[in-house]
């Protein structure tokens, strides 16, 4: 077990780290924009990674156990956490849990909204 957390700990510092760097770089050659360009890159090249890493394992059984752990948890989880969302709604699809994709979706984001709101509302208390 403790190996496994560092696996998957190294691979969410890589891709944390990574997350930071694409912010940077962002914020200095793509200022004035109002739109979220960095979070919505990070989020669809996650979303990419985790469907191209997740596919070829699917398909060609690369990823062990712990590099499924570095790569798909680790990295793409602390890459971003919208792969993994993006990931369990392809599942939902696949399965033809349609009604579980649809509150999911719905779910998530308004009860993700609506739990940022209350953070705010609790830190003015």
């Amino acid at each position: 077990m403790v190996k496994q957390l560092v696996i998957a700990g190294i691979g969410g510092g890589v891709g944390s780290a990574l997350r930071f760097f694409v912010s940077v770089l962002m914020k200095r050659y793509c200022m004035g924009s109002l739109f979220p360009l960095a979070t919505f890159f990070v989020n669809v090249t996650g979303c990419v990674l985790i469907g191209l890493f997740v596919g070829l394992s699917d398909r060609y059984e690369v990823l062990d156990k712990n590099l499924n752990l570095l790569l798909v948890t680790g990295f793409c989880g602390g890459y971003t956490t919208f792969s993994a969302f993006s990931l369990e709604n392809i599942r939902l699809l696949e399965g033809h849990h349609y009604v579980m994709f649809a509150i999911y979706v719905s779910g998530s984001v308004a009860v993700g909204i609506a739990s940022v709101f209350l953070g705010f509302l609790l830190s003015k208390l």
